[in-house]
C-alpha cells in the first residue's frame, strides 16, 4: 500500500445551503493532503450502484487529479469535514468472526458456546443510518449502561443478488472500511435473554474517513480477510494490537450468509466483528474482552468502561500508511452533546 493508492471518502457539502444527509463524495490524494469532487458522482452508494462502469472512470480521474501539478479544484484536508465514507447505508450487518472473542466471553459467564459456533455465523442488523464520522463525540447516555468500543473491519459491496455461495461473495466486495462498533454492555444480557436481536445495546457506530479497494492491500488481503493489524488505544495508552488474521468466517462466508434470503443492495455494510485473538500478548479491541479475561484470570473484572472526557483511537497500518486514516473519538455526557438526524 502506498500514499497514492485511490481512496474513497464523502465530505460535508460545501455549500451550507445543502446540508444533504449523504454528503459529497469524493476521491484522496493522501500525500498532498487533497480532495478532488468527481463529477456527476453525487455519493458513494451512487458509485457502488453502477461500480462496473463507473470505478474504470474514477481511476481514470484519479490519475489525472494525481498527474495535475496544481489542480484547480482540488480542496486542501483542512478545509473539509470528513464524514463516515457512507454516512447512511441501506443495510449495516455485522457479524462476530472472531471466536475467540465469542469463547471467551461465554466461559467468564459460565455459558455454553452457541451450537454449531464454527458452522454459522452470529449476525445481527444494526444501525444503519446515521453512521457517524471518525471523529465525532461519543454520547455515554446513562454510566450504567457500560460504553464500549469495538475496532472492526468492514466490507462495502454492491448490488449482491439472494443466494449466493461464499466463493461468488467476494465478487461483490467493493471497498474495506474500519470501524468502532459502539456498544452498551450492560443492556446488552437483557436483549440477548429475549431471544430477538440487539436495538437499544447498540447505537450508531463510526467509521475511520477512507474507504480502500482490498486488491490495493497485496498480501493484506488473503482468503477474504484483512491480515493487518488494527491498533487501539485509551485516553493514549495501547488497548490492544490485535491481528485480522485469525477471523474464522471470511467476509464471504459472511456475505453469503446475510444474503441467503434477501438481495443486498448496494451501499450495505458488512461488518467482521470485533477483532480478537487467541494469544493474550496481542491486548484487546473491546474493553469487554479484557473484562471476560480478568474474570476467567482472578474471578472478577476491574477494567471500568469508558466515561465522559475519556478517548478512544483506532488505526490500521501497512507499511507505515494509515490505510482508512484515524478513528478518534471522546466520550461526552448527555447534557454535552445535542445528537439530532439533521446533523447527518
Amino acid at each position: 500500500m502506498t500514499l497514492d493508492t485511490m481512496k474513497f471518502a464523502t465530505i460535508r457539502s460545501l455549500q451550507r445551503e445543502e446540508l444533504s444527509r449523504d454528503g459529497m463524495f469524493v476521491l484522496v490524494d493522501q500525500t498532498r493532503q487533497l480532495v478532488q469532487t468527481v463529477g456527476e458522482m453525487s455519493s458513494l452508494v451512487s458509485v457502488l450502484e453502477s461500480w462496473e462502469s463507473a470505478r474504470p472512470l474514477l481511476e481514470q480521474e484519479f490519475n489525472e487529479f494525481l498527474s495535475d501539478g496544481d489542480p484547480k479544484d482540488a480542496i486542501p484536508f483542512s478545509e473539509v469535514e470528513f464524514l463516515a465514507p457512507i454516512p447512511r447505508s441501506y443495510s449495516f450487518l455485522d457479524g462476530s468472526a472472531f471466536l475467540s472473542h465469542v469463547r471467551r466471553v461465554r466461559k467468564a459467564r459460565g455459558a455454553p458456546l452457541p451450537p454449531r459456533l464454527e458452522q454459522i455465523p452470529l449476525m445481527y442488523q444494526g444501525v444503519s443510518a446515521p453512521l457517524l464520522s471518525w471523529n465525532e463525540d461519543i454520547p455515554l447516555g446513562r454510566d450504567e449502561y457500560g460504553l464500549d468500543f469495538e475496532a472492526e473491519f468492514a466490507v462495502v459491496l454492491r448490488d449482491t443478488p439472494q443466494g449466493i455461495s461464499a466463493k461468488e461473495a467476494g465478487d461483490y466486495i467493493c471497498l474495506l472500511v474500519l470501524l468502532n462498533d459502539v456498544s452498551l454492555r450492560e443492556l446488552i444480557p437483557d436483549e440477548v435473554g429475549t431471544g430477538f436481536g440487539f436495538i437499544k445495546s447498540k447505537p450508531p457506530s463510526s467509521f475511520a474517513p477512507f474507504a480502500i479497494e482490498p486488491r490495493d492491500l497485496g498480501t493484506g488481503w488473503k482468503n477474504g480477510r484483512v491480515f493487518l493489524p488494527v491498533t487501539v488505544s485509551r485516553n493514549s495508552d495501547q488497548f490492544g494490537c490485535v491481528h485480522g488474521g485469525e477471523m474464522h468466517f471470511s467476509f464471504g462466508e459472511l456475505i453469503a450468509h446475510a444474503a441467503a434470503t434477501r438481495p443486498l443492495p448496494a451501499g450495505s455494510i458488512i461488518g467482521s466483528g470485533t477483532v480478537s485473538n487467541d494469544s493474550l500478548d496481542s491486548g484487546f479491541a473491546c474493553i469487554v474482552e479484557k473484562r471476560m479475561q480478568e474474570i476467567i484470570d482472578s474471578g472478577a473484572a476491574s477494567t471500568p468502561y469508558l466515561k465522559p472526557d475519556e478517548t478512544i483511537a483506532i488505526n490500521c497500518h501497512q507499511d507505515g500508511v494509515s490505510l482508512f486514516g484515524e478513528i478518534k473519538q471522546k466520550v461526552t455526557a448527555p447534557h454535552e452533546l445535542e445528537f439530532s438526524l439533521r446533523r447527518h
